[in-house]
């Protein structure tokens, strides 16, 4: 695919998309989430991409929405889909969905709409959505623990570009590779020519190292899996409570990042975990282990009574002879009880195995002496060997973790694709049950739509009047004011719009014409200048030009400039309109005089006021066809003459 040819998609957008690792697919998925991965392209960004592509896929011209009311109608609409939507990727993949005129997009959409409308939504996936999210791409990771190690200089050069998570060294022979052991717990050399040699501390020796990364640097495979960690697992309860038929085993998957911390460290194995903790504990227990010798030894001490003679004092003094040797020679026992009871106390808080507890035991001398002090030489090599052994077993239980995920990150994907998509088909179905919508037939001219109701009005859904109205060509629609003339237009505007979307409409049952173009005129606030005024008719001039279908909405177009030439004005509007394939509903108080002024036979229908009751209108909301509907003044002066003996208002009334 040439992403240069989607249209504006330029040199530099292209070239950040192919930073992806598909984005062909991305674009065929319509994955606005995979190309907002791309360096620069925000999901804004990427939502207008993936619309570019689908119209040029489906061969679509666009421009569907011909006017701004239109394109409010819309976006209101899209509005109330993304509402129902859970992720922020779901909000931005219903961008995706726009008013075509391209016949194949129109199908592809409503059978995924259909599809959608089919679903159960569970509550338990809807939660879990919460925390799913589009899969990040970890941090480079470092590792410091391991070094890879190499005689060659190509092997070298390859070692350094297949893992810069890693030192790679060159050596010379099983020397340094000795003497690397000391700096690192694990040195994997990659020259088969070692094999055998006898080294000291943890060298393998494997040639095939850079044909396997996951095992040579475990880390790599689990940074991604520990950075989406909360992702996945939330996009395994989906696939749970929805019963979605997943492309891995998801117990086994689950389990695997069980073991994972969100860092990307190992949890769940005790041997590792003892060996962390005695790491972390180490300088505390010896601490405890002198404090015990030492309370141990002065109490043996405050309990004795030492009776030296005078010769043998004289002896000790000319001997230059100290403490330590008084205590080797009167509390040998208590003192070595006293250095078994610190060597225990270090043993047991440690938790050490028995040649960890041999190296700790020589931390505390045999040789008496007060206080009992720590050998700071043994300490350190307990250190070593407990830090080489945890970092052993880690990267050994990483490398198992590795391999069991490994092959499994394609798929893993695939199930949180899987749940952002479901977020998406939710809120359609969400959407269609809320609005209690059916899909809608598209075709012929004209338009019939069955108990509808706008949920764009400022109310409850429930409390929203259903409404049918059907035109066939050219109407005019009349009626009282506040009488639902304009909510009219809005859901003809609405269920068209839908329609074209491929996605449901809110009524019982509905059927649009197939038009090119939506041109929804709002109303009018005042008279038009004389510029405007000439502006609005060029806009008019270019809807009713050329042979193109359109349904054209016009709220009261008639306070454009003076009554009289307003009548005649919309007149020669609707006598264009009616010459071509076009569907129109020109909203208008000036109904009569238009249908005077038309030279073809024009459909009036009406809102029907059915009276005032405590000072309120009651309305039929549903259009009368052929009928002219009265106004507002007219049933004032008509309740007013029911109320009022006097012949004023009898008189007013009959210049209606």
């Amino acid at each position: 695919m040439d992403l240069e040819a989607i249209p504006g998609v330029g040199a530099k957008t292209a070239a950040a998309l192919r930073d992806l690792d598909d984005p062909e697919g991305a674009l065929e998925r319509e994955d606005v989430a995979a190309l907002a991965g791309a360096p620069g392209v925000s999901e804004g960004r990427a939502a207008r991409i993936v619309r570019s592509a689908i119209r040029d896929r489906h061969d679509d011209p666009g421009g569907f929405l011909a006017t701004d009311r239109a394109r409010e109608i819309y976006d209101r609409a899209l509005e109330l889909l993304q509402d129902r939507a859970v992720t922020t990727y779901a909000e931005k993949r219903l961008e995706t969905f726009y008013p075509s005129t391209a016949e194949s997009r129109i199908e592809e959409t409503r059978t995924f709409a259909e599809r959608a409308m089919g679903l159960s939504v569970e509550d338990d996936a809807l939660e879990a959505l919460r925390d799913v999210e589009p899969l990040s791409q970890p941090r480079s990771v470092t590792v410091r623990d391991r070094c890879l190690a190499t005689t060659d200089g190509e092997t070298y050069a390859a070692a350094r570009e297949a893992f810069p998570e890693m030192s790679v060294e060159i050596v010379d022979d099983a020397r340094d590779l000795a003497e690397l052991a000391r700096g690192y717990s694990t040195v994997i050399a990659l020259d088969e020519a070692f094999a055998g040699v006898d080294v000291e501390g943890d060298v393998r020796v494997e040639p095939r190292a850079l044909d396997d990364p996951a095992a040579t640097v475990p880390e790599r495979t689990l940074a991604f899996f520990a950075t989406n960690r909360t992702t996945i697992r939330a996009a395994i309860a989906v696939h749970r409570a929805a019963d979605l038929d997943p492309a891995i085993d998801l117990d086994e998957l689950d389990d695997a990042l069980s073991r994972l911390d969100e860092d990307g460290s190992v949890v769940g194995d005790e041997e590792l975990a003892r060996l962390t903790a005695a790491v972390d504990d180490l300088d505390v227990a010896v601490s405890t282990a002198e404090s015990v010798a030492n309370d141990r030894l002065k109490d043996a001490i405050k309990a004795r009574d030492v009776t030296i003679e005078g010769s043998d004092l004289l002896s000790l003094v000319e001997r230059g002879a100290g403490v330590d040797s008084l205590l080797s020679r009167e509390l040998a026992d208590e003192y070595d009880a006293a250095v078994d009871d610190a060597r225990s106390t270090l043993v047991d808080a440690l938790g050490l195995a028995e040649d960890e507890a041999e190296i700790a035991r020589r931390a505390f001398p045999e040789d008496p002496t007060y206080p009992v002090e720590r050998d700071e030489g043994v300490v350190s090599r307990l250190r070593e060997s407990l830090v080489a052994e945890r970092d052993r077993r880690a990267a050994k239980r990483k490398r198992e973790i590795a391999a069991d995920l490994a092959d499994r990150r394609e798929a893993t994907t695939r199930i949180v694709r899987r749940a952002l998509e479901l977020d998406v088909e939710y809120a359609i179905s969400r959407f269609a049950a809320d609005f209690d919508c059916t899909m809608p037939e598209r075709g012929g001219r004209g338009f019939a739509i069955e108990a509808g109701r706008s949920p764009l009005l400022d109310e409850q859904f429930e409390a929203v009047e259903p409404v049918d109205y059907a035109v066939d060509g050219v109407a005019i629609l009349s009626g009282v004011n506040s009488g639902g003339k304009t909510s009219t237009l809005d859901l003809v505007a609405l269920v068209t719009a839908l329609a074209h979307m491929g996605l449901p409409v809110p009524a019982e049952s509905a059927r649009v014409p197939a038009v090119e173009e939506l041109a929804y005129h709002a109303k009018t606030q005042g008279t038009l200048d004389a510029g405007a005024f000439e502006s609005t008719l060029r806009d008019f001039a270019a809807i009713a030009d050329g042979t193109a279908a359109k349904l054209v909405l016009v709220d009261e177009l008639e306070s454009i400039t003076e009554p009289g030439a307003s009548a005649r004005i919309i007149a020669g509007i609707l006598e264009e309109l009616e010459s071509t394939d076009s569907t129109a509903v020109f909203v208008s108080h000036l109904a009569g005089e238009v249908r005077d002024a038309c030279e073809f036979d024009v459909t009036v229908d009406g809102i029907r006021a059915i009276g005032l009751e405590d000072g309120e209108l009651k309305v039929d909301r549903s259009p009368k066809k052929d009928h002219l509907a009265r106004s507002t003044p007219e049933l004032i002066v008509e309740k007013l003459a029911g109320e009022d003996d006097r012949q004023f208002y009898d008189r007013l009334l009959e210049k209606f």
